[in-house]
């Protein structure tokens, strides 16, 4: 493994950032994450647009190769370096609680400005915040929820849209299991960058869901029931809903899913596969909902973190999507340590999950800019700081229970059987 680049350390020292992706491997992701942003867009994009580019550090050399590329097609990038490992540890170590809730001036036009964002995950580390109490990064997290809200508008709106990617560390693949080149296989592979031309590899995966989607979308269903050896649980889609997903956002991405109504939500569901979040590991999540809300939560590891992440507010335990992955569309067969990759995960089986937390308004059937709070309520969106993603990759089945009385399988063995 050869190092790409030094950069400066306390003024004095020089830490060496490993180079894991080649230059046109890092050509090739700029294309694709290019390809994401537009295509994720509900509006059209303009040349004179924003784009705001957030990333850790190790991804330094893929926001310099965004940037090149933006400016060649006109737009107008900004840049933000996200926290390194150091910063993010001594924030929520040392900040009190007006400091927690601060929001830097300028921060909330920025967001009313922008048409578009990228964000470029290369973590250091994903541990680092074991040890603060969840209820420290919730108070944060919550004093930042508007400027979401705001995002959201403007993308309801067509005025913005986002994507997100991952860049290959050594603690992703430490905590994975597997060597750094055994994990940038896996991030290659999963996103095409092993192909000449990744952006129509994008496309003929886009094609393909489009038309499961309308087929889903053609179904009038009363319920969903999942069913695997460890979980059953009923999902109500809720009135004026439809089925998204491969649309730009987030790569990789191969799921397929909704924002259900959340009252109807019953039953149990046990996610196998493990999740690191703020830093700490859970294992084992086992959920039983009634009349919409979690109402018992165990897991074999982080149980406590789990429970408190749950009382985030009042959204926490109760779930804001419900997904499918086909594991003919994904690549991905390793667990991750990251959620970005394992919510995508295809494997043997595909995989379910659900999220608790908040909703996308994009699965409404209407033009999600007419939507108001009180509309959202009434319809059954979930409203939440929370968003996470847990997941089932035990071989299951999906049946749809429709409003005729009749039934259908739309999900066995791995993949969409409609």
């Amino acid at each position: 493994m050869n190092s790409s680049m030094q950069t400066p350390e306390n003024g004095e020292r020089y830490r060496k950032v490993p180079r894991m992706l080649d230059s046109i491997q890092l050509d090739r992701y700029a294309d694709v994450l290019l390809w994401g942003l537009t295509t994720a867009r509900r509006g059209r994009m303009n040349k004179s647009d924003t784009v705001l580019i957030r990333y850790d550090l190790q991804a330094l050399e893929l926001a310099e190769k965004l940037h090149e590329k933006l400016l060649q097609i006109g737009r107008n990038p900004i840049h933000r370096l996200l926290l390194t490992t150091g910063m993010e540890k001594r924030f929520y170590e040392v900040a009190n609680n007006r400091q927690l809730a601060f929001i830097p001036p300028g921060e909330e036009e920025l967001y009313r400005q922008i048409n578009g964002s990228i964000v470029l995950l290369a973590p250091e580390s994903i541990t680092h915040l074991s040890h603060i109490e969840p209820g420290t990064i919730a108070r944060s997290l919550k004093s930042r929820k508007f400027l979401r809200d705001i995002l959201d508008r403007r993308e309801e709106e067509g005025q913005f849209s986002s994507t997100l990617a991952m860049y290959p560390t050594e603690a992703l693949a430490r905590h994975a299991g597997m060597s750094p080149s055994e994990y940038t296989e896996q991030i290659v592979r999963a996103c095409f960058l092993d192909h000449d031309d990744p952006v129509t590899e994008w496309e003929t995966v886009f094609k393909k869901a489009q038309e499961i989607k309308k087929r889903l979308n053609s179904l009038e269903v009363k319920k969903f029931h999942i069913e695997s050896d460890n979980v059953d649980l009923e999902i109500t889609p809720g009135k004026q809903r439809r089925w998204i997903g491969i649309s730009g956002h987030n790569i990789p991405s191969f799921e397929l899913f909704l924002s259900p109504d959340w009252r109807g939500t019953s039953g149990v569901f046990y996610a196998d596969q493990p999740t690191y979040r703020s830093g700490n590991l859970v294992k084992g999540i086992r959920v039983e909902f009634m009349k919409g809300k979690a109402v018992k939560a165990t897991a074999e590891t982080g149980e406590d973190f789990l429970n408190k992440q749950l009382e985030m507010d009042a959204g926490a335990n109760k779930i804001g999507e419900f997904s499918l992955t086909d594991k003919t569309f994904s690549k991905i067969d390793r667990f991750m340590a990251n959620t970005l990759f394992d919510e995508n995960f295809g494997g043997r089986n595909g995989n379910c999950h659900i999220a608790f937390g908040s909703s996308y308004s994009d699965t409404y059937t209407g033009n999600p800019a007419e939507l108001t709070k009180t509309t959202k309520s009434q319809l059954g969106f979930n409203d939440s700081a929370l968003h996470w993603d847990i997941v089932n990759t035990e071989n299951k089945r999906v049946t749809a229970y429709l409003t005729d009385g009749g039934k259908t399988v739309i999900y066995e063995d791995g993949q969409f059987q409609i």
